[in-house]
């Protein structure tokens, strides 16, 4: 198992290019299975999850050929079925969350479709319900066997129908879509999700021919086809790895360029940031976050203590609360973090007590933050990334702390952040990958 021996106490200087984004990674390789013509994805993260997707789809036997540079071909006009009921499908599939997001496609073109219970993340209840409430409406039968925690969907024919989600779940909003695009007649999705992945989703489907009207509202509309054909699509860059950036500038006192960040479709990114006290500086496509020796946290009108929370898009996404939360230790003044979607991703906070931060945990979805100022530097400590948001929140700490800290289990940060150790040491950190 690999750890991060990290010096902290470097301020850094230089730029950073984000990634491309991991959330649409999933899903668009996925999608890859509606045709058998080529597809061709450009800008694709190299991180652990998205590479465990590809190698699965080949063992499946969809043709990959990675041309580098975030490139890769795809053709799955050979599929093999019956691995999907191998015992070695089974178990790599049920490693990976972004995994379920293969049964809508296969349930579209092939009408059938096998899934164990998914992995990923341990940050609280993922239920699956969305899923296959929608995959129901749309005339699919399901069955799920406990004990193997296997699930087997069918579907004779598929008929569009209208849906009213009973959550807008962004991997249930894109199985149903992918389900819906070759079913027969018309479908609505209403509470959609139509976060910036989704709505490239739907973008790069219609360039395969789908019809889909309302892209970027939660109300969806879909014409079915009888197929798709073959595309060329470019990722977004990953805004969850921009906004790590953004803190970790400000923890570490440093001056970073974030490069090429499509800053029209960042939402609330930036504002949250600057929630705290940061200067977030837009300049073109670019943000610049300067040196500051101190960041206040913006009371309410009223003067009161502010909540910063996690929300469906266009609201603040959860998968950056993990980083609000370690950016606001040395902040001046007091934060509510408030964690609404999942149950257990505030725990790691222990950690980051045992470093100095002053962080009262009111309950599994509610942590105080009163931010220490700069008074003192973070102690250096060891500990272990619990999962892939919480890691990179945890290393943010390390790099601002004093003395040597370990982070073991870092395959957690592997999976969502690309070459992060060599990437933050060209601009001037001290990070080194011990096995």
């Amino acid at each position: 198992m690999s750890t991060f021996k990290i010096k902290g106490g470097y301020q850094l200087r230089g730029e950073l290019t984000p990634q491309g984004a991991k959330n649409e990674a999933l899903q668009v390789v996925c999608a890859v299975l509606l045709t058998p013509e080529k597809v061709t994805l450009h800008n694709l993260p190299d991180i652990r999850d998205v590479n465990f997707l590809i190698d699965l789809l080949e063992e499946l036997g969809v043709k990959v050929n990675r041309l580098g540079n975030g490139t890769v071909e795809f053709t799955s006009d050979e599929i093999n079925l019956e691995y999907l009921q191998s015992e070695q499908f089974k178990t790599r599939a049920a490693s990976l969350r972004g995994s379920v997001m293969i049964m809508g496609p296969l349930l579209s073109r092939f009408k059938k479709a096998y899934m164990p219970k998914p992995g990923g993340d341990k940050i609280g209840p993922r239920p699956l319900d969305t899923h296959f409430l929608g995959f129901s409406k749309l005339g699919a039968t399901f069955s799920y066997d406990a004990k193997a925690g296997f699930y087997t969907l069918k579907a004779d024919n598929l008929e569009g129908k209208y849906l009213l989600l009973d959550e807008p779940s962004v991997t249930g909003t894109a199985n149903i879509l992918m389900t819906a695009v070759m079913a027969k007649g018309k479908t609505t999705i209403y509470n959609a999700a139509c976060e910036p992945y989704l709505q490239q989703l739907c973008l790069m489907l219609i360039s395969m021919g789908a019809k889909i009207t309302g892209v970027g509202s939660n109300l969806l509309n879909i014409e079915g086809v009888t197929e798709l054909g073959g595309c060329t699509h470019t990722l977004l860059p990953d805004f969850i790895e921009i906004g790590s950036f953004i803190g970790l500038a400000a923890m570490t006192q440093s001056e970073i360029t974030i490069k090429d960040c499509r800053i029209d479709m960042l939402g609330r990114i930036p504002e949250t940031f600057r929630r705290l006290g940061i200067q977030v500086e837009i300049k073109g496509d670019n943000i610049f976050i300067p040196s500051q020796t101190k960041y206040e946290i913006q009371r309410m009108i009223d003067g009161s203590i502010p909540t910063i929370y996690d929300a469906p898009w266009p609201g603040f996404t959860p998968d950056l609360l993990s980083i609000i939360l370690v950016t606001a230790i040395q902040a001046s003044g007091t934060v509510l973090i408030h964690q609404k979607m999942f149950d257990s991703r505030l725990f790691f906070i222990d950690r980051l007590k045992d470093m100095g931060a002053q962080i009262i945990l009111c309950d599994p979805h509610r942590a105080t933050v009163i931010g220490i100022n700069r008074e003192y530097k973070l102690r250096a400590t060891s500990m272990s990334s619990p999962d892939i948001r919480a890691g990179v929140a945890l290393l943010i700490a390390a790099l601002s702390a004093e003395g040597t800290s370990t982070i073991s289990n870092i395959h957690q940060i592997d999976r969502g952040y690309q070459y992060i150790d060599k990437r933050l040491n060209a601009i001037g950190a001290n990070i080194v990958r011990e096995d």
